[in-house]
């Protein structure tokens, strides 16, 4: 099985439901306010890290780093 690799485009619902783990890293950035949302299954990595300020690249970087 291939490991996939998200990108600041990957939509924040998907990686959460693709790997479970990556809840941590985006509850850590976003608050956990994002898994109310219903943007969630629509928005980016980008779009959540302009929302509040943080770096996108970093918050893809650990969800990618995370074991499953």
């Amino acid at each position: 099985m291939t490991k996939t690799k998200f990108t600041k485009d990957s939509v924040i619902g998907e990686i959460i439901k693709e790997k479970p783990a990556a809840k941590k890293v985006i509850e850590k950035y976003f608050g956990n306010g994002c898994f109310t949302c219903p943007g969630i299954r629509v928005e980016s990595i980008s779009f959540g890290a302009m929302m509040h300020n943080v770096d996108p690249e970093k918050i893809v970087k650990e969800i990618n780093e995370l074991e499953d």
